[in-house]
């Protein structure tokens, strides 16, 4: 089983602990679960969290937020869609196909061909796309 991703959120009420896992294969529901339960009782054990808290733990979906450069590594091939902190060339929004990360810059391919560097420091979120199979069943 692969950690994700670890957010914890302050919401009125209480805190949000969020874990997103992964693992060859993908994960199941009966996944979440079992980690869940297990996470909760250490977290019980050892209280690491001020006050009330919610935990969550879920797969990343097929729509797969993109956190880290080896993400970003991994799944070059793929398309994403991917929204900037600051307009770069006038636009903050990008949706093509990943090639990956290069000299600090996730490189993709737009659509219409061209290609573009987008410095990994000013990407605010990244997210791949669910792609369908085009091919026909017989």
């Amino acid at each position: 089983m692969e950690l994700v991703h670890l957010e914890l959120k302050r919401e009125p009420g209480g805190s949000l602990l969020r874990l997103y896992i992964d693992r060859s294969g993908g994960v199941s529901l009966d996944d979440c679960a079992r980690i869940s339960r297990q996470l909760s009782a250490q977290l019980d054990i050892e209280d690491p969290i001020e006050g009330r808290y919610t935990l969550e733990v879920s797969s990343p979906g097929l729509d797969r937020p993109l956190f880290s450069d080896q993400d970003f590594a991994r799944f070059a091939g793929r398309r994403i869609r991917l929204s900037t902190l600051v307009p770069l060339d006038g636009r903050r929004h990008f949706q093509g196909r990943l090639e990956g990360l290069a000299g600090g810059a996730v490189r993709m391919t737009l659509e219409g061909g061209s290609v573009v560097s987008i410095p990994r420091d000013q990407v605010a979120k990244a997210r791949l796309e669910v792609e369908f199979s085009t091919s026909e069943q017989r």
